[in-house]
């Protein structure tokens, strides 16, 4: 079944990131796909199975979302309440002191992920409904810090140490691809969409919806609205 496949190709991934480092400005790394292992497991299980009309893919998990959880924009309430995922996660060793993961006892939210994982639950009935067509994966699982604790996302690292991570992350997409045999690939925001462009082929269709970062100006105004209307365009939902 798919869904070991999803699990065979991330236990890849997270094996083929073993050991990276990076310089200056990152002075931590994690890596989710470590430390909350089980529930990341846990969702490709439940979700992962058969083959999905959608792949949403998203960029790398931001501090308070997959870092936490191990799923996709895992903010807690969607996660645990909507989901059905919950339970223990480790740590990762080292872990920066402004910046520690709790797992599902985070009380920080992720915008992000309530916005997208909102949006879906709006538009659909049930966890299970969205799940039986969709499916949403991040690009990269490696979270990076400087040593304020502040994010760093992967296009403000420097091109060198990315290229060993982007191979590996590439590759992985495409076994997902592979697996899941999606007609549309939908990026979430640009360097996603990217990412999707360099390991598509001709039967795929390619597009793009607005990120949900509270620092996209777009994502503040009207973020719903919004992907609603991109969702209709891109003929993923029906018109409402």
């Amino acid at each position: 079944m798919s869904k070991h496949s999803l699990i065979a190709a991330a236990d890849d991934l997270r094996k083929d990131l073993r050991g990276l480092e990076f310089p200056d400005p990152v002075a931590y790394t994690y890596n989710p796909l470590e430390y909350a292992w089980a529930r990341h497991c846990d969702y490709l299980k439940k979700f992962g199975s058969g083959t999905k009309k959608v792949l949403f893919l998203g960029m790398n998990p931001g501090p308070y979302g997959m870092a936490q959880t191990g799923v996709p924009f895992g903010e807690i309430p969607h996660v645990r309440d909507w989901m059905g995922i919950s339970g223990p996660v480790d740590k990762p060793d080292p872990e920066h002191p402004k910046r520690p993961i709790t797992g599902f006892n985070c009380e920080r939210s992720e915008v992000s992920g309530r916005r997208l994982w909102g949006l879906f639950s709006e538009l659909f009935d049930s966890a299970e409904a969205f799940f039986e067509n969709h499916f949403v994966a991040n690009f990269c699982p490696l979270v990076w810090m400087k040593d304020t604790g502040a994010n760093l996302t992967p296009d403000k690292l420097p091109h060198d140490c990315m290229e060993p991570v982007e191979k590996s992350c590439r590759e992985s997409l495409a076994r997902i691809i592979e697996i899941l045999q999606p007609e549309k690939l939908i990026g979430v925001g640009a360097f996603a969409e990217k990412q999707l462009a360099s390991v598509k082929n001709d039967q795929h269709q390619l597009g793009k919806i607005l990120h949900p970062s509270p620092a996209s100006p777009a994502a503040n105004r009207d973020f719903a609205g919004t992907v609603t209307r991109q969702l209709v365009e891109l003929d993923i939902i029906d018109s409402f």
